[in-house]
């Protein structure tokens, strides 16, 4: 069977689509679970998207879904959508590794607040997809649990962009309409992007963190992957209200001859794999020619929030503090990538981390200011095409790698903002491009409607993209 089969359309159907065909009996919570479940016995083992698969439990759960359904009940708007959650959440009765090659202790089984906001809203959830080991990695890569392959390359085994490296997949293999991820410097926009599917990084804050696996305590944010920026939207809209202390919904989209475009000169088009600045530089020729404003617009000091990340950012520092506190045992079995970042943070002094910190909050506060320049900021996601896993084996190749394909997405967390991104295109070795669209602080319902914009002029990730060859 084929990604192709009409078993599996169901779930390529547009999320808002899903939900008024579950209320008016026109489709059923089963029918969307046993597409899943197809997809699943189709390429799942081969696209690898899971550490933890639970399709039948998951059909079970979604019977009884059609069945309240079936009464007239109404759980929320994600009730009976087939969901995955990034192997960094807390979930009931669902081991959690982060990654790592131990389970953790069954305190990380007790759901936080978005866990407990999505589970509410009975949907099906299709089980715990793999991650970077304690999401500290862009690419996808795991020492313990190999991974993921990314759809689009039926010949090499390409990263699928990390550290929710799963999530993407899950979508595009068509076991998933929704994926749960997290973004500390581009993990849910790396592999939207590296997959060819739409992102939602939110605000710093916005959402609990509660009961993800932290990897910084300051940047951690966590996020929606979907096929389509309508489904972010849908999806955003169905938890915001509970979650963030600002609740805001998605307002009608605006025209593009209202908006403008900042789009910078420099930095972000550095260096990019043949065909991606391109096809972004296309996607953008077309948003001005529908009317958009485009403009000049430099993000102020990335070349110093840059080498900040270069040296390790926070993120080292924080999740070191995390395993000596709370998972000492954990340090000596780390996958080698992940270990030496953690040990260069070993000779920061605190002084060190207490600047670092100020530095972020100026960069925040300049950001934020320029931002108010224009409706968005227009970039490449992903400076460089997928990498193959052999590319990474030469020593030096994965950091050197891993640097490049962070680069563009960690200025939206060292900076402050949201971001999203959309797919627009493949570059010359046939991979998925992504556009992405930044926005101010806790913009995200304003984000997702100019989102909705660009994706009504360009089209949406399945229509630029079609369907991924069968494995």
């Amino acid at each position: 069977m084929t990604t192709n089969s009409p078993l599996l359309q169901p779930l390529r159907q547009p999320l808002r689509q899903q939900a008024a065909a579950l209320r008016d009996g026109t489709l059923s919570a089963s029918e969307l679970a046993e597409a899943a479940c197809a997809a699943y016995a189709s390429r799942g083992k081969h696209d690898n998207a899971y550490l933890t698969w639970q399709g039948e439990a998951a059909l079970a759960f979604a019977r009884a879904t059609d069945a309240l359904i079936a009464q007239g009940g109404d759980s929320g708007p994600l009730m009976g959508i087939p969901v995955s959650i990034k192997d960094i959440y807390a979930v009931p009765g669902l081991p959690t590794y982060a990654g790592s090659s131990r389970r953790l202790p069954a305190s990380w089984e007790r759901p936080g607040p978005i866990v407990k906001a999505l589970l509410a809203q009975l949907p099906s959830l299709m089980g715990k997809t793999h991650t970077v080991e304690f999401a500290f990695g862009g690419l996808g890569t795991n020492a313990h649990w190999g991974a993921p392959r990314n759809p689009w390359d039926s010949q090499a085994h390409r990263t699928p962009g990390g550290s929710s490296s799963g999530a993407g997949v899950s979508l595009i293999s068509g076991t998933a309409g929704l994926a749960l991820g997290t973004d500390t410097a581009g993990s849910v926009r790396i592999p939207a992007s590296m997959t060819g599917v739409a992102g939602l990084k939110t605000t710093a804050g916005r959402w609990s963190a509660q009961q993800i696996v932290p990897l910084s305590t300051t940047l951690d944010t966590p996020g929606l992957l979907a096929r389509r920026v309508d489904d972010l939207a849908y999806a955003f809209d169905a938890l915001d209200a509970n979650l963030s202390p600002k609740p805001s919904r998605v307002a009608a989209s605006p025209e593009l001859a209202d908006l403008t475009f900042g789009v910078p000169e420099s930095f972000f088009w550095d260096d990019c794999s043949p065909g991606i600045a391109e096809a972004v530089q296309q996607a953008i020729r077309q948003l001005e020619a529908a009317g958009a404003r485009v403009v000049t617009l430099e993000l102020p000091n990335t070349d110093e929030a840059y080498e900040l990340f270069q040296k390790g950012g926070l993120a080292a520092a924080e999740l070191a503090a995390f395993l000596k506190a709370e998972l000492p045992e954990m340090e000596d079995a780390l996958d080698p990538n992940v270990a030496a970042r953690i040990r260069a943070a070993d000779d920061m002094p605190a002084w060190e981390y207490v600047r670092r910190r100020s530095v972020l909050d100026k960069l925040c506060a300049a950001a934020a200011e320029r931002m108010g320049q224009v409706d968005a900021v227009l970039t490449p996601t992903v400076a460089i095409t997928p990498p193959t896993l052999e590319s990474l084996e030469p020593e030096g190749a994965y950091p050197k790698a891993n640097m490049k394909a962070l680069r563009n997405t960690v200025m939206a967390n060292f900076m402050g903002l949201c971001g999203l991104t959309l797919p627009v295109g493949r570059d010359a070795a046939g991979m998925p491009v992504g556009l992405q669209v930044l926005a101010g602080p806790w913009q995200e319902a304003r984000l997702l409607a100019i989102g909705q914009a660009i994706e009504a002029k360009l089209g949406t990730g399945p229509d630029i993209l079609g369907e991924p060859p069968a494995p």
